[in-house]
């Protein structure tokens, strides 16, 4: 498979190993309306100020292969200044880092060498939160389209491509060769064999608002030319808001219909038999390539009255879909007005100016996560800008009862003042009088990037400003490749972690003293394993003794592994 170089490639393509891991401090806890200070609230959703790098390897050991969709609108390196996180890949935080890890190389990087150099670190460490069936969407333009595609070939595999979804946001009245009016969202699955043979998700709003008003018709009118006047009228005044049942436009005993259906079978040659039409007794004209329903299905859709006859048998039959029936399929393009994120935005925060332009539109994301995500998934976005990610979520679960959960990162200082202040006006409702939206509900905790695990210059020194718990989370991901679940085990030995495939292990740490691994020790230890792993300042115990009995020793903090 071809792969992409440039300037500076070297240096980050393993950089996401080499990041520092830093703990999360725990600000403040929203819900219900009101903020606490230092009461979590254990609800799963986070929001997290700090570099999305160290950040995300922040998470790792409590989120990696857990999370269900990764939605990133990382800078599109337009040339422009006019993003707070600099288009031109020239925010100050990002230039330090290019400085510190590519070298003063990167000062004659090209802006495209500079895009790359910040963009592969940050999809590697992304690649490992995925699940199995996860999903990875990025919105991006034609800037760096092409040369992102090439590194995501090469992180997630090129056939785990799934498609390019074109979003139609604007129209471009300025004199060029070719009109500029879409971006793109460019999607890849973790391991496409564990997706399913195809996305499909209920038009919520627009589905309900017609089954009850097809409920309403039908018990009004039971003449169906009575009752198919009637909603003649009300579709043509309505049929601007309708999408995508645009073209529902007949109703009879079953219900609204669209006959618009193709019943012939695509790419190959599909099923040959006749079907009468019931005025001239002939057999109706058939699809090219045949129909793409075997004879016995054919019966029963004619049975049930689910196909549509021409006027005569020269037109092909077609399929009768109901708005009952209805599962949209995630369409390849998108057409919403790109102006809508900025009105929600202002309109949200009462704000006449905002710091970026072009928020993503909340209706977007909705479409795409509606298809992607259900019930619990945890939908995780590592450039956050002003919480359209968050504010999707929320909606989507108040719509149909689900309980996902969303991790936000921003390494801005809005990320307080725009991205969580959204997300708490969201829940709790916003705007007044006409204009008022009621809240969806819910509540998140708000993280800031705090200390460092390791310290010195070759942080080669256990940081013991840290709490004992963060440690001990990180030493067990760090052995087990897992999240760490805290277990209360006064019976056993001083230290003890927990016990994952046929091997224990001990974190056996004092702060202002020294440990050691000795007989009096593996004396206290209850727990029957295969293998012991035990961490300690010291080791009285023989090699011969230790691989008689199947005991590993690790030496604080120097074999504590790095990842």
């Amino acid at each position: 498979m071809p792969t992409l170089n440039w300037i500076g490639k070297d240096k980050v393509v393993n950089h996401h190993r080499d990041v520092p891991y830093r703990v999360l401090e725990h600000q403040y806890g929203f819900s219900d309306g009101q903020q606490t200070q230092s009461e979590s609230t254990a609800s799963g959703n986070l929001i997290i100020n700090g570099d999305n790098l160290e950040a995300l390897k922040a998470l790792l050991p409590k989120y990696e292969d857990k999370i269900k969709c990764i939605y990133i609108d990382p800078p599109y390196n337009t040339g422009k200044d006019e993003w707070a996180y600099s288009d031109r890949v020239n925010h100050p935080k990002i230039l330090e880092w290019l400085d510190k890890i590519v070298g003063k190389e990167g000062e004659d990087l090209t802006r495209h060498d500079k895009w790359l150099c910040m963009i592969y670190p940050r999809i590697r460490l992304l690649h490992s939160f995925l699940k199995e069936d996860g999903v990875f969407v990025a919105s991006i333009d034609n800037n760096e389209l092409y040369y992102f595609k090439i590194i995501l070939d090469e992180i997630f595999g090129r056939g785990n491509f799934l498609g390019n979804i074109i979003w139609k946001n604007v129209t471009d009245n300025n004199p060029t060769q070719i009109a500029d009016e879409h971006e793109y969202l460019i999607v890849y699955a973790k391991n496409k064999d564990a997706q399913p043979s195809e996305w499909k998700s209920p038009n919520l709003d627009i589905k309900d608002k017609l089954l009850n008003l097809e409920s309403e018709m039908l018990f009004n009118h039971q003449d169906l030319d009575t009752l198919q006047k009637e909603y003649s009228k009300w579709f043509k005044a309505n049929k601007p808001f309708m999408w995508p049942f645009d073209r529902y436009k007949y109703i009879d005993k079953g219900g609204i219909y669209t006959g618009s259906q193709s019943v012939h079978n695509p790419g190959k040659e599909g099923y040959r038999y006749d079907i009468i039409h019931p005025e001239t007794k002939k057999p109706c004209k058939e699809p090219l390539m045949g129909y793409r329903f075997p004879p016995d299905s054919m019966k029963k859709l004619l049975d049930d009255e689910r196909i549509i006859f021409g006027t005569d048998h020269n037109k092909i039959v077609e399929l009768k879909l109901y708005v009952k029936d209805y599962r949209a399929k995630l369409p390849s393009v998108i057409e919403i007005d790109g102006r809508i994120g900025s009105y929600t935005l202002k309109s949200i925060l009462n704000q006449d100016k905002l710091p970026f332009k072009n928020p993503k539109t909340v209706g977007l994301l909705e479409e795409v996560l509606s298809f992607i995500t259900k019930d619990d998934d945890i939908i995780l976005d590592s450039f956050a800008g002003s919480g359209t990610t968050a504010h999707a979520v929320l909606n989507l679960n108040k719509e149909d009862g689900g309980n996902r959960k969303f991790i936000l990162v921003e390494m801005e200082d809005y990320a307080d003042t725009i991205t969580a202040e959204r997300v708490k006006r969201v829940t709790s409702g916003y705007g007044e009088g006409n204009n008022a939206t009621i809240g969806t509900g819910g509540s998140f905790d708000y993280y800031k990037l705090g200390q460092l695990l390791f310290v010195g210059n070759g942080q080669e020194f256990l940081n013991e400003d840290i709490p004992e718990s963060k440690i001990r989370e990180y030493i067990w991901y760090s052995e087990t490749r897992s999240a760490f679940l805290e277990i209360e085990n006064l019976a056993d030995a001083q230290g003890f972690l927990g016990q994952s495939q046929n091997t224990a292990y001990y974190f056996v740490y004092q702060k202002n003293e020294l440990t050691t691994l000795d007989l009096p020790f593996l004396a206290s230890i209850k727990t029957k394993a295969e293998q012991y792993v035990i961490y300690a300042d010291n080791c009285l115990l023989s090699k011969e003794f230790m691989a008689k009995h199947n005991i590993i020793f690790k030496k604080i903090p120097r074999d504590i592994s790095r990842f």
